[in-house]
Formats: C-alpha cells, sequence, structure tokens
C-alpha cells in the first residue's frame, strides 16, 4: 500500500485490511457496466457504491461532489449506449 494511504482510509472510519475486497467489488461493477448484456445492473451497482462513498464523505464533513458527479456520469454513459432508454423515460403517454 502506498505511505499515506492507511492513514487517509483511517480516518475515513474504515479499516485499511478491508480495502482489497471493497475494491475487487468495484472493479467488477465496473466490468459489468462495460458489458452490455449486465450494464443495468452494473450502473445500479456502481450507483450504491459510490452512494456509500458519498456517505463515507457527509459523515466525516469532507466534500462529497466528487462521487455524486461520478454518479451522474455512470448514468449518462448508460443513457449514451442505450439512446432508446433515455428516449422511453421522457417520451408522453
Amino acid at each position: 500500500m502506498p505511505q499515506g494511504v492507511a492513514e487517509n482510509i483511517s480516518r475515513l472510519g474504515w479499516n485499511p485490511a478491508g480495502m482489497l475486497p471493497i475494491g475487487i467489488l468495484e472493479v467488477a461493477c465496473a466490468v459489468l457496466l462495460l458489458v452490455p448484456r449486465t450494464a443495468f445492473v452494473g450502473a445500479i451497482l456502481l450507483t450504491g457504491y459510490l452512494g456509500g462513498a458519498t456517505a463515507t464523505h457527509v459523515r466525516i464533513g469532507d466534500p462529497f461532489f466528487l462521487p455524486v458527479i461520478l454518479g451522474v456520469l455512470v448514468w449518462f454513459a448508460y443513457g449514451l449506449r442505450r439512446p432508446d432508454i433515455v428516449k422511453g423515460a421522457f417520451s408522453k403517454g
């Protein structure tokens, strides 16, 4: 682990030993987002993951805009890949 990472993780209230499984989970969610058949599930899971990151930053009083922006970008990217979903969400009737 790079120098200073353990201190920053501890400051956030997390155990540094738990970062590897959390990182693996994040990569797995990102892979699901990249595969077209599982992109919707990947977007939902990444949104939940980023919601946890947002809650962690809010809890300790840090700026929390980065996870929120990333969550919006996840859905924006999904909408670019599936314009039929976006069109259906905003159509009347």
